[in-house]
């Protein structure tokens, strides 16, 4: 039953992981999961294009059309996705079968100099990064600094840096936690000071819809707290735009269910905020996704004509 993925150093690893809880799960040896449950490593398109930011080749789907592919026509039963990169609506035939719980959202800033705060950022150096929401909320916060667009995997982002391209870069924990790197040992970004894209941190498996066997067998390992966050993340997402053409972001607090969704114009200046508790009485998907929703909604009405222009010229 393989297991389709990226071949991106994060995604293999993300990938090793979903095969070895499958593995623990049911009773299979280490020495046999290979065989039970092979990783089939996919080469994405948005992995391809790597001389224009995602926003400009046509959005995050990017990044999951070849292995959405590789499910429908029966090469994979599974495919492990960072649910960041995942469109809000499904294609046709899928759908998320676990999300496993969720690693640390928050971003991190790392910078030559070895600031870890926005605050302390020299005056006018140069940022690099390919994400809208990233560069927005840097504007917002400091918009005298310069913002160029790096693409590339974990390895070449940070050789960027190194090299003196760039005198920052932003990176999530959740990432460089699964990869081993040094580098997340170093204190992240709160929450308070750069709000993590949808779900940041949290990875999925998703399955086709008329395959109730490989339903079942995904049924252990999936984190019900995660996929109640994540939920109401996507949902906001869904209300607002749900590309990645549009700053949005948004994160759900595990333990205290307490939501906050924001949406920028690209430039920084503009800043349209939601906030609340979500109800703990109310501990279903469809609460999680209605609340999700009633608070993109909300921002929808304070922003009004200027979120429209937003998402029109994205």
């Amino acid at each position: 039953m393989p297991i389709a993925t990226r071949r991106s150093p994060l995604a293999l690893v993300q990938a090793r992981d979903v095969q070895a809880k499958l593995a623990v799960a049911h009773n299979i040896a280490d020495a046999d999961r290979e065989e039970a449950f092979p990783i089939l490593g996919l080469v994405s398109t948005g992995d391809k294009i790597q001389d224009r930011t995602l926003q400009e080749a046509g959005g995050k789907g990017l990044f999951t059309k070849e292995i959405d592919e590789a499910q429908l026509d029966g090469r994979a039963a599974y495919a492990v996705h960072s649910m960041k990169d995942v469109p809000t609506q499904w294609p046709a035939g899928l759908i998320l079968g676990a999300t496993l719980e969720r690693e640390d959202p928050r971003d991190m800033l790392l910078a030559r100099g070895g600031e870890t705060r926005l605050v302390d950022l020299p005056k006018g150096v140069v940022i690099g990064t390919a994400s809208l929401r990233r560069q927005a909320q840097l504007l917002h916060a400091r918009p005298d600094l310069t913002v160029v667009p790096i693409r590339g995997n974990v390895a070449t982002r940070l050789s960027k840096l190194e090299s003196g391209e760039v005198y920052a870069t932003f990176l999530a924990r959740a990432g460089l936690n699964r990869l081993g790197q040094p580098e997340a040992k170093a204190d992240p970004l709160e929450i308070t000071e750069m709000l993590p894209a949808v779900a940041q941190g949290a990875v999925g498996v998703a399955v086709r819809d008329d395959d109730a066997y490989a339903q079942d067998i995904l049924k252990p390992l999936n984190h019900v707290d995660t996929e109640m966050a994540i939920t109401a993340e996507r949902a906001f997402l869904a209300a607002l735009d749900g590309s990645c053409r549009t700053p949005i972001a948004a994160h759900v607090d595990l333990e205290t269910l307490d939501f906050v969704g924001e949406v920028l114009t690209p430039d920084g200046q503009k800043k349209w905020r939601e906030q609340g508790s979500l109800k703990m009485s109310e501990r279903t998907l469809e609460a999680m996704a209605a609340a999700g929703h009633q608070y993109g909604m909300a921002v929808r009405r304070a922003a009004g004509p200027a979120l429209l222009a937003v998402i029109e010229t994205a």
